[in-house]
């Protein structure tokens, strides 16, 4: 017997478990250990464990947004081969969402409360950017990555030198997020001007600020 085809409203209840699922904190499972498995936690002074906590929360908001960002996309992606795209980096950042959740638990934080408005936002801004074209939609994947890469080259330069853990977790992160931009761009995605990815910039930036502390 073939596959039973899916209506607007399997659809619908399937996004809406995306959304739940990503805002939840417990919803997902990811496929892939976490890079930190086996390695031992360090006993952080209280400063440097805030510190730490509020970079993962950063990270942690990041995925979420990237979640929502690839999910607005695959909506409105046209050809098949985009949308599997789309789909296959998403269970990737799903591992990530994963590992960051767990690591906020270990320091005894949490997610960051903001994250329903950007998830929002960026599911706004992926489905209009698959519905311009997905060359556009591609593009704007590489592009954001390309922030997010900077961010987590930043964010290891400020981890104790000590912290391994969360150490390994954004080093394997930061692996995934360059080949998913580098993917995009092979799949034919535009390479933004720097106007555009200075405005991301921006945006990124009121992101990465807000989500520390809140």
């Amino acid at each position: 017997m073939g596959q039973r085809q899916l209506t607007l409203l399997d659809k619908l209840l399937g996004e809406a478990d995306t959304v739940l699922r990503t805002l939840g904190a417990r919803g997902n499972t990811a496929a892939r250990p976490s890079p930190a498995d086996g390695h031992a936690d360090t006993e952080l002074p209280d400063t440097e464990r805030r510190h730490v906590a509020g970079l993962m929360r950063v990270n942690h908001t990041g995925e979420v947004c990237a979640q929502a960002l690839y999910q607005g996309q695959s909506l409105t992606a046209r050809l098949p081969e985009v949308r599997e795209e789309m789909e296959q980096a998403a269970a990737e950042e799903v591992d990530h969402l994963v590992w960051c959740e767990e690591r906020l638990k270990e320091l005894g934080s949490r997610p960051s409360a903001l994250n329903p408005a950007w998830y929002g936002l960026s599911f706004a801004l992926g489905a209009a950017a698959g519905a311009i074209s997905d060359k556009v939609s591609l593009g704007f994947v590489a592009a954001t990555e390309e922030r997010v890469c900077k961010h987590l080259k930043d964010h290891l330069k400020q981890l104790p030198d000590d912290d391994r853990k969360s150490q390994l977790i954004l080093q394997k992160m930061l692996e995934d997020e360059q080949r998913h931009g580098e993917n995009a761009l092979a799949a034919g995605g535009s390479d933004f001007p720097r106007p555009v990815k200075d405005a991301m910039s921006f945006v990124s930036q009121v992101m990465t600020r807000s989500s520390y502390w809140l």
